[in-house]
């Protein structure tokens, strides 16, 4: 039995189509004037990698091992071209476009705040244009190989990720999946991933054009932060854009279209998508027994309003309804199969907004609301779950001085969940539901002494109104430079996080669960090249254990669980020439935990113990397009084998993929057009997740099995995205 792959299942995949714009205007190669010149600093030294583009426009380039650059655009008149690069002063130059070539030399200036401070990194990648302790950019998110413009996929070549193809979430450092948290400016999303069937993987529902920045934290992540015992994936949504424009995308698994309008000091931003794999089904054969193959349709709306010099008013709102049918194997005797149909609406919606009082105050307000039901009918079963979440957040943070800083707040998240299960062979209903309310509050103090030592203390508070509960967290991170180009970074810090929904309806007498991590880090910056180590541990405690899953007893359940994790991440990037740009993620793992029904300490079955990705990229000018490759590695993961008598001692074979995607410049009917091809696993080999095995033995008392793998060996998407 096989699994789909994790485009398959989600309408996020139309979103695609404004990630390849954004890619391939900052390239643009049909123009009219030509810009060039060198950039460098004032003692002549030519500087790599610097940003420079016209101001308002997606018009720009970098510069190359020698300094130099060259910008290609149709505009024309007075224009601003903007000039920034991390660790130096942005600088702009305005600058009359009447067409032909215009040749500009420029020198920019070294910015001591952030050259020569240090940051605190330990536990924590950020992709972003505005610090110097960025690892990734934005671009990076959506446009590597494999990852299909998918946030999870694109963060998964870190290292600290594990690699569980059948789910397609974010695994991070022997935690599992629920253990990561997401938030969009601030506030947090309950349901950051598409509904799927079993085994087969799941998206995120986010575009990664909606934001400007990234901070993946792998562990010791800020106060501010809370409920996620591993992990927390922190977004910034971006400001008002920078011009109004419209896109079509004609794809080979759906349609969307798009279009932005921007005014002085606002703007409005609407999307429609509709997926169908059915054609694509037809076209290449699934493993997988699909009934009624993926679709869905969803539209976003967004809305940026200033308000004053500096305050800024930003909605969100995002709706989806899917649905999809397939014949998967009866979990009590696999040889069997049953039809599963599901029906999954997600709503989410946030607003946020910041000022800044004076010259040292600055305000941020929120309110996030998630709704979402996933309907599943197995045979003649249904089960209906609902959940809804309401978030309500204000902090404020003062700066005292340029080295100091101080940031307090706090929160109320209100959650709902319920749960009605029709079982036919009883015909009886069984239903259950909770509200918490869980209401927070946090302190953190950021200061930087001599540029060379900084650090960060907090503190959060957390009281849950269902378990009756309250736990406070320390969080402690130091960074030190031991060069001009290099530091070291420590961070401790305790986590809690309710229990699992699916625990909390049969119990709700149990604790938070505890995760203390423990990281030291050590990072060097130098030329474009960054090199990075990181090792950590991780202590699990009142993990929640269970005689058997749904089992409608209180007493099954409690939190004599515990763990451990431990291990070393490695990470190197080079993009110091011309038009190359990789990256080489390692990571070791060690983990065990006696938790769920586990009769004895384990290594669970989403962890490898060794994970390896090298993603490369490579623009070619002269045929205005840009390749990418990503390799991924995974050594064997455990599974649960009834037919063995040691618990999970049996391994699945090595993972291993080639990514490849093609992005083309061209104009369709005078608009500018992008073609974009991909194929994952261009080498077609076998790949295995992992065994699922009958609740049941046979005749000979043996229990059958089947092997769950993509639902083909390869995926392949072509899509047009053109801009009116």
């Amino acid at each position: 039995m096989k699994t789909n792959t994790s485009l398959q299942t989600n309408n996020s995949t139309m979103k695609v189509k404004f990630i390849i714009l954004i890619l391939f205007y900052c390239q643009a190669v049909f123009s009219q004037t030509v810009i060039s010149g060198k950039v460098t600093d004032k003692k002549g030294e030519p500087i790599v990698g610097v940003n420079i583009y016209l101001k308002g426009t997606y018009d720009g380039a970098s510069t190359d091992a020698d300094g130099n650059y060259k910008i290609k655009t149709e505009l024309q008149g007075n224009q601003i071209l903007v000039v920034s690069c991390i660790g130096y002063k942005t600088c702009e130059k305005e600058m009359e476009v009447t067409g032909g070539s215009i040749f500009l030399d420029i020198v920019i200036k070294e910015s001591n705040s952030q050259l020569n401070a240090v940051v605190i990194t330990a536990g924590s990648f950020e992709a972003s244009d505005e610090k110097k302790s960025v690892i990734m950019k934005p671009l990076d998110i959506v446009t590597t190989a494999g990852g299909l413009a998918d946030i999870p996929s694109a963060i998964n070549t870190l290292p600290g990720t594990q690699m569980v193809g059948e789910e397609g979430k974010l695994f991070v450092r022997g935690g599992d999946s629920y253990e990561t948290r997401t938030f969009i400016d601030g506030m947090i999303v309950d349901k950051p991933y598409e509904s799927t069937t079993p085994d087969v993987p799941s998206r995120g529902r986010f575009s990664p054009f909606l934001f400007k920045g990234t901070i993946f934290s792998s562990g010791g992540y800020s106060a501010e932060y809370g409920q996620a015992l591993s992990s927390a994936l922190i977004l910034q949504t971006t400001d008002l854009p920078s011009e109004s424009v419209s896109g079509i995308s004609l794809m080979s698994v759906g349609v969307g279209a798009s279009h932005t309008q921007r005014w002085q000091k606002s703007s409005v931003s609407v999307s429609a998508d509709y997926f169908n794999l059915t054609p694509y089904f037809n076209l290449f054969k699934q493993d997988f027994d699909w009934q009624e193959a993926p679709k869905g349709i969803g539209g976003s709306l967004s809305f940026r309003q200033k308000t004053g010099k500096d305050g800024l008013i930003k909605f969100y709102s995002q709706v989806s309804h899917g649905k999809s049918k397939l014949r998967y194997p009866n979990y009590m005797d696999v040889a069997t199969t049953n039809d599963i149909n599901l029906n999954d609406d997600n709503g989410y919606f946030n607003a946020t907004y910041r000022d800044l009082y004076g010259k040292k105050w600055i305000s941020n307000g929120g309110v996030s609301y998630t709704f979402n039901v996933d309907d599943t009918k197995i045979e003649q079963d249904e089960i209906k779950e609902k959940t809804k979440s309401l978030q309500f957040k204000y902090n404020l943070a003062c700066l005292l001085s340029e080295d100091i800083k101080i940031k307090f707040g706090g929160d109320v998240w209100n959650r709902q969940f319920s749960q009605d299960y029709f079982d036919s062979k009883r015909n009886e209903n069984f239903f259950s539901d909770f509200t918490d309310n869980i209401s927070s509050v946090f302190v953190e103090a950021e200061f930087m002494i001599n540029g060379k030592f900084a650090a960060r203390v907090g503190g959060r508070a957390e009281y849950s109104s269902l378990l009756k509960e309250s736990n406070l967290s320390p969080r402690i991170s130091l960074a030190y430079k031991t060069g001009k180009k290099s530091q070291v970074s420590l961070a401790y810090g305790t986590f809690f996080q309710s229990p699992n929904d699916h625990y909390l309806e049969f119990n709700r007498d149990l604790s938070f669960e505890k995760a203390t991590h423990y990281i030291l880090n050590y990072q060097i910056i130098k030329n474009n090249r960054t090199f990075r180590i990181e090792v950590f541990y991780k202590d699990y405690k009142n993990l929640v254990k269970y005689d058997s899953l749904y089992l409608y007893d209180p007493s099954a359940y409690n939190n004599f669980g515990k763990g451990y994790a431990r291990g070393i991440d490695i990470f190197w990037r080079d993009n110091s020439f011309g038009n190359h740009d990789y990256w080489i993620s390692y990571s070791y793992i060690d983990t065990k935990r006696n938790y769920r029904d586990y009769p004895v300490s384990a290594t669970p079955t989403f962890v490898s113990n060794h994970n390896l990705s090298v993603v490369y990229k490579h623009y070619i000018s002269k045929i205005s397009s840009q390749i990418g490759m990503t390799y991924r590695f995974a050594s064997g993961r455990t599974y649960i084998n009834p037919n063995n008598p040691d618990f999970l001692s049996d391994k699945t074979k090595a993972y291993n993929d080639l990514s490849f995607n093609l992005s083309y410049l061209t104009n369709l009917w005078g608009n500018f057009t992008i073609v974009y091809f991909s194929v994952n696993n261009i080498l077609g080999l076998d790949n295995v997740f992992g065994y699922q095995y009958s609740l049941t033995p046979d005749s000979n008392g043996n229990y059958n099995s089947f092997a769950v793998t993509p639902g083909a060996k390869r995926f392949l998407f072509l899509g047009i995205f053109i801009s009116l």
